[in-house]
């Protein structure tokens, strides 16, 4: 049960309680004789000498705080400079070059801050350093809840040492700077402590300046109920900025003229009810900040909407150039300010069109709208040439997509079998992987983490280079990256809607025939049509391997709650698929991890393979790949636009509109037809007929030995040579039938080879070839074992 009456969460320090910890009584003004006896009393040494270096730590520290000014010893440490922010560390009191002396003062620092003697600034305390502060503190407090905390931290196995270690740290380090026993930590007073470390810089990690403290200490204090009821289990919610007014967003802006103010505020609350929370900021953007405010730079007396012709010219060339801090930055040219003039059209327009029916609200603020349409002109070739742009991006990035999925389907599969192959290796012995000499490291770290009931982290030295691998890290991070290539590409779905994807998102759906399709439903992104996709056999392998890693141990997928960082919203949890362990918390991943592992990869092949140069591929290339195959492959464009969530098939063609040449014809052919047959700008959906073809297209492509995959709608262009054809996927269970294929081409290649048909001789050779890669691509699928989707099932009747 927790103490707190109110779930309510703005950061601050927790008050000081009426009875502070005082695990030792009232110390603050003892003499350094019996504080060192105390030294001695908390923390026993093994030895006479480790006593002594105590004492002598108390002595050094506490007779220099006496020659400083106050009553008491907390008065005295505020006094000494120790306590300030980027205070150096009570060290420097010790002897120079004598390294023990620093080593005793930290010591005696432990003993005067975990017996509550002095209580330092987080500044104070983090400039000190100690071998080990969190457990000697826990012993000295004796409070049991405490005591709880650090069980239920040990008992999270799942988590590593270090963050285990990490949380009990920042707890520990919270208390004491907070001067509170834990019964007193609120939800504000480990927020503050949070964003305090953040601010100073003093987080543990690599970039301390964007990560945040106390996150695994807020979820197990949480699970702990030490919190009142409807806090959020993760201190992340309340660390991220969530939505802000129509009236926030404006001010954001300072625009100066109140009338001006509350008409962009009105205009943009009417707005807001068509419009996505990022469409929104993008509109005040524009508005607020790049017009009105531009206008009242430029002519700060400007009372109304009634622009001149030399303040508009004046406003057209400040926006030819980038703001920053709400001045115009000359050195950067904007590409393309037409948003900008659309937008303030827009907002003249909308004036004009509300007065008729609101006069009294809107007709005062009518005028002219100076952006006439000659100011737009060329708008619409600039269109083409961004078009133009991207199929050409997309035109280079076709024939490097398969480099790419090989680098990295290669790299995940290198990393799994050496993790495999060096967890059976003890710890500093020598191995070798695919003709690679490793070795285990085997420093104390190592050790520790050995003798855990979880299983450690692999950590490798790379013997050619010397380089020193963590084998389980880097294997976790090549699989979450195959997983995101793999699903992008043969799905189509932006990045967006890749980390939405939850457990709950694979469904299947039976045909008459009784034939099983595995459907993948795509929640909405852009658009709010929630759409189902079918899913290939590659596509099902790829979201099978995220569930089974998820569930290996026998464990359901965690639920999660997701922040969209474009909505700035949180999501309820939910099994997300593409979710992970990172350091102390578990979170979902964010679509710009995918954009670095995807470039990192780019920049390791381009060493290797100049094509790369200077290529990037990001994650909607991927959607823009997959949908000029599946057009280009023959399946209509209005089936294409759906699967691909497009409300305007304009839009789907704009995406294949990339080997112009073979397809704009068949395009625009289909798109006239379809626009004789129904209204202008109706969406086709798609029709039982159509729906039913499109089955019996697949019944069609089984054969003998598996399954064609040869483009919808199109007919066998190989004759039915399936074994030399590259559509054929074969069925691992027609492997038997291969063999017996191959033992045929062999005897026929002997009989050639006697009767010198050199001919035929060659023909068999190739097809031979075809039906050994075959055989292999057979045996890497039957090699794959099934994997327990959790898909619901309907319960027969009794």
């Amino acid at each position: 049960m927790t103490r707190f009456t109110s779930a309510s969460l703005k950061a601050a320090p927790a008050p000081r309680p009426e009875n502070p910890p005082a695990p030792f009584g009232d110390m603050s003004k003892a003499g350094i004789s019996e504080l060192c006896e105390l030294a001695r009393e908390i923390w026993p040494a093994q030895t006479s000498s480790g006593s002594d270096k105590r004492r002598a730590g108390v002595r050094m520290l506490f007779r220099h705080l006496a020659t400083l000014p106050g009553e008491t010893w907390q008065e005295r440490w505020e006094a000494s400079g120790f306590n300030d922010e980027k205070a150096p560390s009570a060290g420097i009191l010790g002897r120079p070059g004598m390294r023990s002396d620093r080593s005793n003062i930290a010591m005696a620092l432990r003993m005067a801050f975990a017996a509550r003697i002095i209580q330092p600034s987080l500044s104070g305390f983090r400039a000190n350093r100690f071998t080990d502060y969190a457990e000697p503190f826990r012993q000295v407090q004796k409070e049991p809840r405490l005591d709880e905390f650090f069980r239920t931290v040990d008992a999270r196995q799942q988590l590593a040492t270090q963050h285990r270690d990490r949380a009990k740290f920042d707890l520990a380090c919270a208390l004491t700077t907070q001067g509170i026993a834990l019964e007193h930590l609120t939800p504000p007073a480990l927020l503050h402590y949070s964003l305090e470390s953040k601010r100073l810089g003093l987080t543990h990690g690599g970039n301390r300046q964007s990560r945040f403290a106390a996150l695994g200490t807020w979820e197990i204090l949480h699970k702990m109920g030490h919190f009142p009821p409807g806090t959020a289990p993760t201190l992340r919610t309340f660390i991220y900025d969530g939505q802000r007014s129509v009236e926030e967003l404006v001010d954001s802006y300072s625009v100066k003229h109140a009338g001006v103010r509350q008409l962009l505020i009105d205009y943009l609350v009417r707005r807001k009810s068509d419009t996505d929370y990022v469409t929104l900021q993008g509109l005040t953007r524009q508005l607020a900040g790049m017009f009105w405010s531009v206008i009242e730079e430029l002519n700060p007396d400007q009372q109304d909407l009634h622009l001149s012709d030399e303040l508009y010219d004046q406003w057209r060339a400040e926006i030819q150039h980038w703001r920053r801090d709400g001045k115009t930055d000359r050195t950067k040219v904007r590409k393309d300010p037409a948003p900008i003039l659309l937008a303030v059209r827009g907002l003249y327009v909308d004036l004009h069109s509300w007065a008729v029916a609101e006069p009294e609200r809107w007709a005062q603020w009518v005028a002219p709208c100076p952006i006439l349409p000659r100011d737009l002109k060329g708008f619409g070739k600039r269109r083409r040439e961004v078009n133009r742009r991207m199929a050409d991006r997309t035109r280079v990035r076709q024939p490097l997509l398969p480099v790419l999925v090989r680098h990295v389907e290669d790299r995940h599969e290198h990393l799994a079998g050496l993790l495999e192959a060096g967890r059976t290796v003890p710890l500093g012995e020598l191995f070798e992987y695919q003709g690679h000499r490793y070795s285990r490291t085997d420093s104390r770290e190592d050790h520790r983490r050995a003798k855990m009931p979880t299983e450690p982290p692999v950590r490798v030295v790379d013997h050619a280079t010397g380089e020193v691998i963590n084998v389980t890290l880097a294997e976790g991070s090549a699989f979450w990256e195959w997983a995101a290539v793999e699903l992008l590409r043969h799905s189509g779905i932006r990045v967006e809607e890749l980390v939405e994807l939850t457990h709950l998102s694979i469904r299947q759906y039976e045909r008459p025939n009784g034939e099983v399709i595995a459907l993948l439903v795509v929640a909405p992104s852009k658009s709010e049509r929630e759409r189902v996709i079918p899913m290939s056999a590659e596509l099902f392998h790829a979201v099978a391997q995220i569930i089974r890693r998820h569930t290996r141990s026998g464990q359901s997928i965690p639920l999660l709650s997701r922040y969209d960082g474009h909505e700035k919203t949180w999501s309820e949890p939910m099994p997300f698929l593409f979710q992970r362990q990172l350091g102390i918390v578990r979170q979902v991943m964010a679509p710009s991890t995918f954009l670095q592992m995807i470039g990192r990869s780019c920049k390791e092949i381009a060493k290797k393979n100049p094509d790369f140069a200077g290529t990037k591929f990001t994650p909607h290339d991927f959607r823009r790949l997959f949908a000029t195959e599946i057009v280009n492959g023959g399946l209509p464009i209005h089936i294409g636009a759906a699967l691909l969530g497009h409300l305007n098939l304009q839009t789907t063609q704009g995406y294949v509109a990339v080997f112009a040449e073979d397809l704009v014809k068949h395009y625009q052919d289909f798109l006239n037809h379809r626009r004789s047959m129904r209204p202008e700008g109706e969406y086709a959906d798609v029709t039982p007929e159509e729906w039913d073809e499109f089955e019996e297209h697949f019944d069609k492509r089984k054969v003998e030995l598996g399954n064609c995959a040869r483009p919808y709608g199109s007919p066998c262009q190989h004759e039915h040579a399936c074994i030399r054809c590259p559509m054929l996927q074969v069925n691992p269970k027609m492997l038997p039938r291969l063999a017996e294929i191959e033992k045929d081409l062999i005897l026929r290649r002997k009989r050639a080879e006697e009767e010198q048909w050199l001919g035929e001789l060659e023909g068999i050779d190739m097809t031979l070839t075809f039906v050994r890669t075959k055989q292999a691509d057979a045996a890497r699928l039957a090699g794959r074992s099934p994997v327990a989707l959790g898909i619901p099932t309907t319960r027969r009747p009794e």
